[in-house]
C-alpha cells in the first residue's frame, strides 16, 4: 500500500471513530434528558396506576410504564412510604444494591473522544518530524546537507570571476591536503566572504565549492536563522555548528548572510533581539572553532557595508573575495558557459554579443541565452540565431515591442526627429560612445530610443565623456525646437533634462570638476533638519551647474545646425525602416543608399504618391532605398530656415 493510500485510511478510521462517538454520547445524553422524569411527576405516575415496572437502586430509580416507555428518575431521601404506594398500586418493585467506586468504563467511556483527538494529533507530528518538516523542532538546524555526488556544478561551470575562483580553489585544496598548509604553521582562513552585485554567480560558486570539495557541505540562507521567537536563531546556529564540527572537516555556506548579520543597535528602537543574539551566537562560533576541526564559513552578500564590525574582522570573516560584474573576456566565456546545450547558428558571434552587453551580470547573460532560444523555439526555428541575440537584448535592454500603440504620422515625425537629434549629436561629439541601435518603435513607457555601448569597459569616466554625453542627451528637445518651433516642443524631453541635470550636478557636488569649488565634495544632504552646507555655496553649486547645462546647450545647437541635413535624412530614414543599426546611420549620415530590404507581401491595390513614388502590392517583394523616402517626406517639413 502507497504511503498516499496509507495515510488516507488512517485520516478516514480517525474520523470515522471521532464520529460515531461523539453521535453515540450525543444521541445518550438527548435520550436520557427526553426519559428522566421530575420526582413529582413520577409520584403522580405512581399514584394514577401508570407505572408498571421500577427498579430501584439507592436514590435512582428506573421503571417501565403499562404502555411500555422507559423512564428514570432520582428519589431526593429514602421514603418506605413511597415503598408502599408502589407495591399497593401492583407495581413491580426490583431493588438492586447500590454499587461501590466507579466502573472502569463509566470512568473511560467519556474520554475515549479526547483520547482520539489526542492521539491524531501526535500521530500528525510524527508524520511532519519523519518528512523532514520537523514543526516543533524549532531550535534546529534546516541547512540542507549537499553530497558532492549530487552537485554536477563545477569550478569550470562557473565563469567571468576568475580572481575569486583562484581564491576559493585554495580553501578546496587545504580541505583536501591540510598537511601541506599545516606543515609551516599556516592557517587557512575561518571565514569567508563573498561580496558582490546582484546576479554575479556568488551563490553558484558556493555550489561550485560544494561539487568541488568533497566534504560535507551546509547550505542555509541568512533568513532561516531568525524567527518571532527569541532565542530560536541561536539555538539554529548552536546546531548548524554543532553539526559542522561532528563531520569535520566540512564547510558551512550561508546565503545572503546580511538578513541575520547587520550592525548591532541599528534601526528604529535599537534593533531587534531576536536577530542580535543571533548574531552574537554566530560570533561565539566562528571564533571558538578548536585546531583540530577544520570548519570554514563561506558567506555571500550584495550589501557588505550593513554587517557588523565584529563579524568582519580576523579570526571570523578573515577574507573577502569580491565578485564583479564580468568584464568583455567573462561576459564572452559566460554566453559559452550558458550556450553550452543551446544549438546555435552560425551566424551567431559571442565576442559580439559580449561587446554589446558591458553591464550585464552572469544572470543576465543567462536569461539573455534563454530569451533568444525562446524567441527562436516560438518561430519554430532549428537553431538559434544571431537575430534571436539581437532581438532578445533590445527586449532586455528596452523592453518589449509595443506594436499595439497606435502613433499619429504627427507623433511619429516628432519621435523621429527627436531620436535622429539624438543620433546625430553622438556621431559627431567627440568622447561619445558608439551608436549601438535608434528606433521609433515604443517600447516599455518610451516612444523611441537611441542605445549608445560603450567599446571596452570602462572603471572611470573623462570630462569630455561627461559632456558629450549631456550633449548627447539634450540633442532630442532641441532637435524639436529647430525642425517644428518652440510651440510644438513635446513632453517627451522630461526624462532627458533630468538625466542630464543630475549627471551636470554630480560633475559639480562629487566629482570635482568645477573651477569655482575646486577639489571638494559638496554632496551633502540635510540630516536631522541640519543642513552640512552653507547657503553660499549652495548657491555656487546652482550655478555651475547651470552653466555646464548652458553650454552643453549652445554646443548641442551648434552641432545640430551644422549637421542639419543629415539630421533630416536620418529621420526620414527613420520613419521608413523604424528601426537603424549603428551601421545605418553612419552610411545615411554619409549620404550614401542603404542596402535594400525585403518587405512582406501587402494586399493592397497600388497607389501613387505625392511625389511620384509607387508603393506596389505585387507577389513580389519590392526593394525600397532611404533615398526615395527622403523624397517623399520632406515635402511635409517646414521651410522656414529660422525653424530649420
Amino acid at each position: 500500500m502507497s504511503a498516499t493510500a496509507r495515510n488516507f485510511l488512517i485520516w478516514s478510521v480517525l474520523f470515522v471513530t471521532i464520529f460515531v462517538g461523539v453521535s453515540f454520547f450525543t444521541e445518550q445524553s438527548e435520550k436520557m434528558a427526553e426519559n428522566c422524569l421530575t420526582y413529582s411527576r413520577f409520584v403522580e405516575s405512581v399514584n394514577s396506576g401508570d407505572v408498571a415496572e421500577v427498579t430501584v437502586q439507592g436514590q435512582k430509580i428506573v421503571g417501565k410504564t403499562k404502555k411500555g416507555e422507559e423512564f428514570s428518575t432520582y428519589v431526593p431521601f429514602h421514603s418506605p412510604a413511597l415503598l408502599q404506594d408502589m407495591v399497593n398500586h401492583g407495581v413491580n418493585v426490583i431493588a438492586k444494591p447500590v454499587e461501590s467506586g466507579y466502573s472502569f468504563w463509566a470512568f473511560i467511556i467519556p474520554w475515549i473522544p479526547l483520547l482520539v483527538l489526542v492521539g491524531l494529533v501526535f500521530y500528525s507530528i510524527r508524520q511532519m518530524q519523519s518528512n523532514g518538516n520537523k514543526a516543533i523542532g524549532f531550535g534546529k538546524s534546516s541547512a540542507k546537507i549537499v553530497e558532492d555526488k549530487t552537485v554536477m556544478t563545477r569550478f569550470e561551470d562557473v565563469a567571468g570571476v576568475d580572481e575569486a575562483k583562484q581564491e576559493l580553489q585554495e580553501v578546496v585544496d587545504f580541505l583536501k591536503d591540510t598537511q601541506k598548509f599545516q606543515k609551516l604553521g599556516g592557517k587557512i582562513p575561518k571565514g569567508i566572504l563573498l561580496v558582490g552585485p546582484p546576479g554575479t554567480g556568488k551563490t553558484l560558486l558556493g555550489r561550485a565549492i560544494a561539487g568541488e570539495a568533497g566534504v560535507p557541505f551546509y547550505s542555509m540562507a541568512g533568513s532561516d536563522f531568525v524567527e518571532v521567537f527569541v532565542g530560536v536563531g541561536a539555538s539554529r546556529v548552536r546546531d548548524l555548528f554543532g553539526q559542522a564540527k561532528k563531520n569535520s572537516p566540512s564547510i558551512i555556506f550561508i546565503d545572503e548572510i546580511d538578513a541575520v548579520g547587520r550592525r548591532r543597535g541599528s534601526g528604529y528602537g535599537g534593533g531587534n533581539d531576536e536577530r542580535e543574539q543571533t548574531l552574537n551566537q554566530m560570533l561565539v562560533e566562528m571564533d571558538g572553532f578548536d585546531v583540530s576541526q577544520t570548519v570554514i564559513v563561506v558567506a555571500a552578500t550584495n550589501r557588505a557595508d550593513v554587517l557588523d564590525n565584529a563579524l568582519l574582522r580576523p579570526g571570523r570573516f578573515d577574507r573577502r573575495v569580491v565578485v564583479p560584474l564580468p568584464d568583455l573576456k567573462g561576459r564572452e566565456k559566460i554566453l559559452s558557459v550558458h550556450t553550452a546545450k543551446v544549438p546555435l547558428d552560425s551566424s551567431v558571434r559571442k565576442d559580439i554579443l559580449a561587446r554589446g552587453t558591458p553591464g550585464f551580470s552572469g544572470a543576465d547573460l543567462a536569461n539573455l541565452v534563454n530569451e533568444a532560444a525562446l524567441m527562436a523555439a516560438k518561430r519554430g526555428q532549428a537553431n538559434v540565431t544571431m537575430k534571436n541575440f539581437e532581438e532578445a537584448k533590445d527586449k532586455v535592454l528596452m523592453g518589449s515591442e509595443r506594436r499595439s500603440w497606435v502613433m499619429t504620422d504627427e507623433e511619429k515625425k516628432l519621435t523621429a526627429f527627436h531620436e535622429a537629434g539624438h543620433a546625430i549629436v553622438s556621431l559627431f561629439t567627440p568622447g561619445s560612445d558608439p551608436i549601438h541601435k535608434a528606433t521609433i518603435i515604443p517600447r516599455g513607457n518610451t516612444l523611441g530610443m537611441v542605445v549608445n555601448l560603450p567599446e571596452t569597459d570602462r572603471v572611470s569616466v573623462t570630462f569630455e565623456a561627461l559632456q558629450s554625453n549631456i550633449m548627447t542627451t539634450m540633442g532630442g528637445k532641441i532637435s524639436e525646437e529647430m525642425t517644428f518651433g518652440k510651440h510644438r516642443v513635446t513632453t517627451g524631453a522630461a526624462s532627458d533634462i533630468k538625466a542630464a541635470t543630475s549627471l551636470a550636478r554630480r560633475m559639480v557636488t562629487e566629482w570635482g570638476m568645477s573651477e569655482r569649488l575646486g577639489f571638494q565634495n559638496c554632496d551633502f544632504i540635510e540630516s536631522y533638519g541640519v543642513r552640512e552646507i552653507s547657503d553660499s555655496t549652495s548657491r555656487i553649486v546652482d550655478e555651475e551647474v547651470s552653466a555646464i547645462l548652458t553650454s552643453c546647450y549652445e554646443k548641442t545647437r551648434a552641432i545640430l545646425i551644422e549637421h542639419q541635413k543629415q539630421l533630416h535624412d536620418l529621420a526620414n530614414a527613420l520613419l521608413d525602416r523604424e528601426t537603424l543599426t549603428g551601421e545605418e546611420i553612419k552610411l545615411v549620415c554619409n549620404g550614401e543608399t542603404l542596402p535594400p530590404i525585403l518587405e512582406e507581401e501587402e494586399h493592397e491595390p497600388a497607389k501613387n504618391t505625392e511625389e511620384g513614388v509607387t508603393t506596389s502590392s505585387s507577389s513580389t517583394s519590392k526593394r525600397r532605398t532611404t533615398k526615395t523616402v527622403i523624397k517623399k517626406v520632406k515635402g511635409a517639413l517646414p521651410d522656414d530656415p529660422d525653424l530649420l
